[in-house]
């Protein structure tokens, strides 16, 4: 659920390296060798783990956490530059990498759209990946995946995923990204912080299927948890929410632990939709976004519901047809697009 909370001191500086994230090193400068910071334990695990996946950690024969290609960074920096936005800060280490930024959309030439790859093709057991996204001053950009992330099986410990995403005084960003497959037997933890100043805008998605549906898998893995939490940058809590998916929790055999009421009352997929924003009122933003997927057809159910402190809105929604949640995604996201930027959204192609 997604719920206000107070300031506090430690919690402004256990953010305070999201809120400034790294910027482009100065003329003449240099990025640390062989990755320098970037392979510390400190930069890419997480600082706190789920009790649920975390009892899943071990120690096997192979390639342990942290070896080539076990640990993934990708950090990207947008700034205003000659009229438009431009990606002005890059790095990446396999198997995380971006192709160079697009600029399709007729009606804003100035919008930069860009797509994370992974060369590893999945997510496999020990894997750590971190990604930074800073949209500076003014800057409008979409980020998305170019295609599902996979997490495959795994037979010992369990993989994990930062996205850290800064953005900064009248900023517009959308991050909407494929969804999240974990196959039978996987065990998957991501951890989304964000910092939005107060006149910047953030639409974030988040989506997630039981599994390869075509093969007939349905919530066959070990344990799915997710954690966001928005952030102002003085520290200031605007949202928190977490998902903790264990299909093995509820009765033995069964799989009662997702497919309750509370939970996902047996639906095969899950998404979230959150609009941070000041452009126009919760109330406005609620109205267009229910209107949207109610719109766009299928079995689904859904809520849309203000965020505490006239931040924005947010949106729960499950469904069985993975085709009718990606259109209700899809129309929903537009629309809020055509609302704030006064501009129709492009179709996002992806091959």
């Amino acid at each position: 659920m997604a719920e206000p909370a107070g300031n506090t001191a430690a919690a402004a500086a256990r953010l305070a390296s999201v809120s400034a994230l790294p910027r482009p090193a100065p003329a003449g400068g240099r990025e640390p060798s062989r990755g320098g910071y970037r392979l510390e334990p400190a930069f890419y695990e997480p600082a706190r783990v789920p009790a649920e996946v975390l009892h899943q950690a071990q120690i096997w024969r192979g390639l342990p956490v942290g070896s080539p290609g076990k640990v993934g960074i990708l950090q990207l920096g947008f700034d205003r530059n000659r009229g438009r936005t431009e990606l002005v800060q890059h790095y990446q280490k396999s198997p995380l990498q971006i192709m160079h930024p697009l600029y399709y959309n007729e009606l804003r030439p100035d919008m930069a759209y860009t797509y994370l790859m992974s060369a590893g093709g999945g997510i496999l057991h020990g894997d750590r990946l971190r990604t930074d996204l800073r949209f500076g001053p003014g800057t409008s950009a979409h980020v998305t995946t170019q295609t599902q992330t996979r997490v495959y099986r795994m037979e010992h410990d369990y993989a994990s995923a930062i996205m850290n995403i800064a953005v900064e005084e009248g900023a517009y960003a959308e991050y909407l990204p494929e969804a999240v497959v974990p196959f039978a037997g996987s065990r998957f933890y991501q951890q989304t912080s964000a910092v939005v100043d107060a006149s910047a805008t953030l639409l974030l998605g988040e989506t997630l299927y039981a599994g390869r549906l075509a093969r007939g898998e349905r919530h066959a893995y070990d344990v799915y948890a997710s954690d966001l939490e928005v952030r102002r940058p003085d520290g200031r809590l605007v949202a928190l929410d977490r998902v903790r998916l264990r299909p093995g929790a509820g009765e033995p055999g069964g799989s009662d632990g997702v497919n309750g009421l509370g939970v996902l009352a047996n639906h095969d997929v899950l998404a979230m939709l959150y609009v941070f924003t000041p452009l126009v009122p919760p109330a406005q933003l609620a109205d267009t976004m229910h209107r949207a997927v109610a719109e766009s057809g299928g079995d689904l159910i859904f809520g849309v519901s203000t965020l505490p402190g006239e931040a924005g809105v947010w949106m729960r929604l499950v469904g069985n047809d993975t085709v009718a949640v990606a259109a209700a995604n899809t129309a929903a996201a537009a629309a809020v697009h055509e609302l704030l930027t006064r501009k129709r959204a492009p179709v996002i192609r992806k091959s």
